[in-house]
Order: structure tokens, then C-alpha cells, then sequence
């Protein structure tokens, strides 16, 4: 038998997930994983109760939410230092980052494929971010448009409307935006501009619009992929930028594009950050960095 930490989210997403919270358990259960179940009730509760949790009692920490929850779950693991292995049952409005590595999205086959991976003892380790000297990120950490969309909007518009949520709310940050003078410092270079949009990635789907090809990203090499978006100077530069994002086209002159195992940003105070969609304060400057398969998530592909 194996005993699992099971937390939940109990208002993310479509609450599809908690509505199927005994065939998730049943599943579990039939397979020899014993789940101690408990909800969050505030934010940030999840990392308090991943760091609490002890590689004496359970042999891993299983989190139901979106990616924001499942961002939590891995900082107060990471920052515990337990090395227990994590499984995700995404039930967010985007689930961005299972979609990258392949979790189904449908609860029941996400807590069987987990199931599947204790079995096997195998799991995927994966690269986390480290924002400023406390912070995390599993799959990217942003600023500028498409950035306010995920704190912004009431998590019923979000339940509702699901991933259309930020691709309305990015078009529209488009439009009003300010540009952000940054200088940014990796690895020896220096990048310095006005930008729409900055982002520090380690998946290969950005806000579910931008979609990176399979031989750029590796989500375990130590390395950021780095995205950022220049001002446009009037509507034809706009609509360049729009194609390029939709299309994936990152040999575009108005687009930065690099990798990077840390990176220090230089911006105007106040500038907000998202990580994994949650709000972030990093100050004038912050650094970020790569911590190289910091953990391992229970994750198998189906044909293995």
C-alpha cells in the first residue's frame, strides 16, 4: 500500500474534477494508493500544506486544481526539500502545463495515469523556476499583456469561459497597454527595449496561445526559454506580432527569443509579474533561476 497526500481545490475551474472526486478516490483506492484527502481554503494554503507534509507518512503529494494550485504544491514541496514525487489532476481554466506534458485532462484518467506511474516508480523531473529568493514557477513567470488575465478576471468568468477568458482579456491588454522598458541580463547577454510582453518559460504551450515545438523545449535541461514581445510601432508591426504569436513564429524580427539557465530583469518598480498565473511583486530588479529537475511528477505516456 502507498499513502497520498490528495490535495484539492475546491472552487478551480469547471469543478469537474469535484464532481468526480469518488470515482478519483475509487480509482486511487483500487490501485493500493491510500488517499488522505484535504481541501484548500485560502491561497497559498496548498504550499503550507505540501511543505508539511512528510516523506515518513505519505510516499507522495497528489494536487486537484488548476495551475495556479499545482504551482503551490510544488514551492511548498521544493522549499521543504521532501523530494516527494508529485501527481497533478488538472481542473483549471487552461491546465496549460498538462497539456504540454500530456495529462489527460478528464480526472478519472488523470488519477489512473498517476496510478500507472507510482506502480512503476517512474515519474518525468522536471525543471522549476526560482523567482527572487523565495518564489516559484513550474511553468512560466510573466509580465505585460496576456499577464493580468489569469488574477484579474472573477473565477466564475473563469469557470465559465474557460481559456477564452485570456486570449479575450490578452487581445485587449494589446490595445491599452503601455510598453515596459526592460533590460534583461542571461548568461553573459543583454536585451534591452521596450516591451509588450515578457516571458520566462519552461513549457511548451505560453497562455495556451503560443505553442513551442517539441525540439526547443526540454522541460529538464536546466534552461528557460525566454520570450520577449517588442512595441509595435503602428498597426502593420501589430499585425506581425499577432500572426507571429498565433503561429508559433519565433524567427520574428519583433520577437526575442533565447534560452537561458538564469536571467536578471531590470523594470520600472511597480511592474506586475504572473507566476503559473498568480500575482507577483518582483521589485525594480529580480532575478530568476533555473533549479534543474527540482521535482518529479507521476506522469507516464499511455503507450509505455
Amino acid at each position: 500500500m502507498k499513502r497520498a497526500l490528495l490535495i484539492i481545490n475546491p472552487v478551480s475551474g469547471t469543478l469537474k474534477a469535484r464532481d468526480s472526486l469518488y470515482d478519483i478516490v475509487d480509482t486511487f483506492t483500487r490501485n493500493r494508493i491510500i488517499p488522505a484527502v484535504v481541501f484548500t481554503r485560502r491561497k497559498g494554503h496548498a504550499t503550507r500544506l505540501a511543505a508539511a507534509a512528510s516523506p515518513k507518512i505519505y510516499d507522495c503529494i497528489i494536487c486537484m486544481g488548476g495551475d495556479g494550485t499545482l504551482n503551490e504544491v510544488i514551492a511548498g514541496a521544493v522549499s521543504s526539500g521532501s523530494g516527494l514525487p508529485i501527481g497533478y489532476i488538472p481542473a483549471g481554466s487552461t491546465n496549460d502545463f498538462a497539456s504540454g506534458l500530456g495529462i489527460p485532462l478528464d480526472p478519472v484518467e488523470a488519477a489512473e495515469g498517476i496510478s500507472r506511474a507510482v506502480k512503476a516508480k517512474k515519474g518525468i523531473a522536471v525543471d522549476v523556476g526560482r523567482f527572487g529568493p523565495d518564489r516559484y514557477f513550474t511553468y512560466i513567470a510573466s509580465f505585460g499583456a496576456f499577464t493580468a488575465a489569469s488574477y484579474e478576471t472573477p473565477q466564475s468568468v473563469k469557470n465559465v469561459l474557460g481559456h477564452l477568458t485570456y486570449i479575450f482579456t490578452g487581445i485587449r491588454d494589446f490595445f491599452r497597454i503601455t510598453p515596459i522598458h526592460a533590460s534583461v541580463t542571461a548568461d553573459g547577454r543583454t536585451f534591452e527595449g521596450d516591451y509588450v510582453f515578457g516571458g520566462v518559460c519552461n513549457s511548451y504551450s505560453v497562455g495556451g496561445i503560443v505553442r513551442l515545438s517539441d525540439d526547443c523545449v526540454d522541460i529538464s535541461d536546466g534552461k528557460f526559454e525566454i520570450i520577449l514581445v517588442k512595441a509595435p510601432r503602428d498597426i502593420v508591426e501589430f499585425n506581425r506580432i499577432v500572426t507571429a504569436v498565433m503561429t508559433s513564429d519565433l524567427d520574428c524580427d519583433l520577437i526575442e527569443f533565447f534560452k537561458a539557465s538564469s536571467a536578471e530583469f531590470r523594470l520600472p518598480s511597480g511592474t506586475v509579474w504572473t507566476l503559473d498565473g498568480e500575482s507577483a511583486d518582483g521589485g525594480h530588479t529580480v532575478v530568476l533561476s533555473n533549479l534543474c529537475r527540482a521535482v518529479t511528477l507521476l506522469t507516464l505516456p499511455y503507450d509505455d
